[in-house]
């Protein structure tokens, strides 16, 4: 039976703000296992609503134990995404592509406005494996592991709240300049680590052949 996790997060910003940093949360220093987004396909339909398809290359680290199941060094993330300007909703739901057998991950978040001003993210997970005689423990690990990345994710989520708002938060020092050469850093570090993570696949599949 599938893992199953939920939680809810409060951001201290409105629903419009919160709209805005979605799309711009990596790089972050939080979410350096994120190495690239790309958007696939993006529209507003005729019920006036954006609909969204991204995918997002994370790298996949695993203990010991795991590296007889896991041998890729990147996986796959779809992420569709669907605004809906009159309810004040952002909806995602993602899942990793390839490797669902051995573990698959499906995630839904609603990014819902509440009545003070704020945001409130609504969380569920669903964290499976089909592999016999391991699927117990390998759905502990990638529930656990979900975790982890869920308060690394808000972290980050927050950090570039703040950088797009600082005046949100009345207790920031960052100036126009901080705020600059923050992304500057940032997108720097993101693409020496995605550099290193190609450089070190690409050796892993010579040494293989």
């Amino acid at each position: 039976m599938a893992k199953y996790y939920e939680n809810s997060t409060v951001f201290n910003y409105n629903y419009e703000q919160v709209l805005q940093g979605f799309w711009k949360r990596y790089p972050n220093p939080y979410s350096t296992h994120v190495l690239s987004e790309d958007t696939i396909q993006r529209e507003i339909r005729d019920d006036g609503k954006l609909y969204s398809k991204r995918i997002l290359t994370k790298t996949n680290r695993v203990p010991k134990w795991g590296e007889r199941f896991f041998k890729a060094k990147f996986v796959c993330i779809v992420e569709e995404s669907l605004v809906d300007p009159k309810a004040k909703t952002l909806t995602t739901h993602t899942r990793n592509i390839g490797f669902n057998r051995i573990m698959s991950v499906t995630e839904r978040v609603v990014y819902q406005a509440d009545h003070h001003g704020k945001t409130i993210a609504n969380r569920s997970a669903w964290i499976d494996s089909q592999v016999f005689g391991f699927a117990t423990p390998i759905r502990a690990f990638g529930c656990e592991r979900f975790k982890k990345n869920c308060q690394k994710s808000n972290l980050g989520f927050n950090y570039i709240l703040g950088i797009l708002f600082p005046l949100q938060n009345p207790n920031s020092s960052l100036h126009q300049q901080d705020v600059t050469q923050k992304f500057k850093d940032v997108a720097k570090t993101a693409g020496e680590h995605m550099k290193e993570q190609i450089y070190q696949a690409s050796h892993y599949n010579v040494s293989q052949n």
